[in-house]
């Protein structure tokens, strides 16, 4: 039969994409204190401790003769491309990487990067969140990338602001209630 029609499990293509959304084309990649020293630390596990020690594991796995059915072998070698790819995308990241520490920007009524938000809806309850970068971005926190579409409205609002954004369930508006400019973890 013809490859061409069989679904190979090959592996992926080495200079895919990692999964985490890409940067609108041209931008820095802004981040916090806290996100950059997280993405920093997971580089330097990855290049000091993971990926030595799968490299050990699959040099002993080739010194073991026949590597086609050596699950070590396998699994290694698919392992270290999987870190490989990691690292590829971290190196990224930090080589176009600004860090704006929010709390060391003054109070101010204007919502910039790093601001903690809070907002009323339509319905009076009250939502808080804070604009963060990329990488860092917890909705379940509050925490939301600065190029996602509510925080693209929040931006340079002020205080007492409504503003107005599409969301996936659809138009909505909100009032800022409050900015505040602190260090988060």
């Amino acid at each position: 039969m013809n490859k061409a029609f069989v679904k190979d499990d090959a592996p992926a293509d080495e200079d895919e994409e990692e999964s985490g959304a890409p940067l609108p084309v041209g931008t820095k990649n802004y981040m916090t204190p806290a996100g950059h020293a997280r993405l920093q630390a997971e580089f330097i596990h990855l290049v000091k401790v993971e990926r030595p020690e799968v490299v050990s594991v699959v040099s002993w796995a080739a010194g073991n003769g026949d590597r086609s059915e050596n699950g070590d072998y396998i699994y290694g070698k698919k392992r270290l491309r999987e870190i490989d790819r990691r690292l590829r995308f971290l190196t990224k990241r930090l080589d176009n990487v600004v860090v704006v520490d929010p709390g060391a920007r003054e109070n101010t009524d204007h919502v910039f990067f790093g601001a903690t938000v809070t907002v009323l809806d339509q319905t009076g309850e009250e939502f808080t969140y804070s604009i963060v970068g990329l990488d860092e971005a917890d909705p379940g926190r509050g925490r939301i990338s600065w190029i996602s579409p509510l925080a693209r409205a929040l931006l340079k609002a002020r205080l007492g602001d409504s503003v107005r954004f599409q969301s996936p369930g659809g138009l909505r508006e909100l009032e800022i209630v409050a900015i505040e400019y602190v260090d988060l973890d």
